[in-house]
């Protein structure tokens, strides 16, 4: 599902072409082809959750298969959480709970709450639209993150509901990763930032497979989320996202 992408909380990126270095791009073509970067037909990898939270380490491993933005499922197989089920479907979130064995749809209040303990929340996971529709984006210029040369977006949300009012993106101007964002508040404070911390090339595709979330209204917290055995773009059947398959 998708954090700008999926429940699992991963940007997918791919390789993408950017404008020849000291050309300035055209900031809402920069921000469609950092939309672009997420396209992908299908997914399916192992992952785990390495939960850093008042001195305490967790460590959640999971399955994970989707399609699109619209269809992901995910089953957790650590010993603490084995069973614990999600499925988005058709822009709903649910969750299958092994203790009492029973389906639960994720709406309202309890979307804002943590998935898992982590630094994401279920809302985070459940957007389908692409940054190019919710937000306008601006060039505020050029950045160095991590030794990395970056343009720098700054996004404006378009509708009053959105979870973040404002978000400012840091986009490695060689590459095309999304190295950095940061999530703020209508206030300007800033909620949560994202990292990447390593990306590999799958097929000629860019692909983020280690990165770190930090909730910042959790002191010392951080979420970092790693990817491994991953597979695109091959056909995963429709049982899987299914509320049997939820169930079962």
């Amino acid at each position: 599902m998708k954090l700008k992408v999926s429940v699992c909380m991963v940007v997918f990126l791919a390789a993408v072409v950017f404008p020849v270095f000291g050309q300035t791009p055209n900031a809402a073509e920069l921000l469609r082809k950092v939309d672009n970067n997420e396209v992908y037909s299908t997914i399916q990898y192992e992952g785990e959750m390495i939960i850093e939270y008042q001195n305490r380490r967790y460590v959640k491993s999971m399955k994970a298969w989707a399609r699109g933005n619209t269809d992901s499922f995910v089953e957790f197989v650590n010993p603490e959480d084995r069973g614990t089920k999600y499925l988005k479907k058709d822009n709903r979130l649910y969750v299958y709970s092994p203790d009492n064995e029973e389906v639960m749809l994720i709406s309202g209040h309890m979307l804002k709450e943590s998935m898992m303990g982590s630094d994401m929340s279920y809302e985070d996971t459940i957007e389908n639209e692409t940054l190019s529709a919710r937000y306008d984006p601006v060039l505020s210029g050029s950045d160095n993150w991590n030794g990395r040369d970056a343009w720098v977006l700054d996004l404006t949300a378009k509708k009053r509901t959105e979870s973040y009012p404002k978000q400012k993106l840091w986009i490695d101007k060689e590459n095309g990763d999304l190295l950095h964002y940061e999530l703020f508040a209508l206030s300007g404070s800033k909620l949560k930032e994202y990292t990447l911390l390593r990306a590999d090339n799958f097929n000629g595709r860019r692909f983020p497979v280690e990165s770190e979330m930090r909730d910042l209204l959790r002191r010392g917290s951080k979420t970092t989320f790693v990817m491994r055995n991953i597979t695109l773009d091959q056909p995963i059947a429709d049982s899987v996202f299914s509320m049997r398959n939820l169930e079962r």
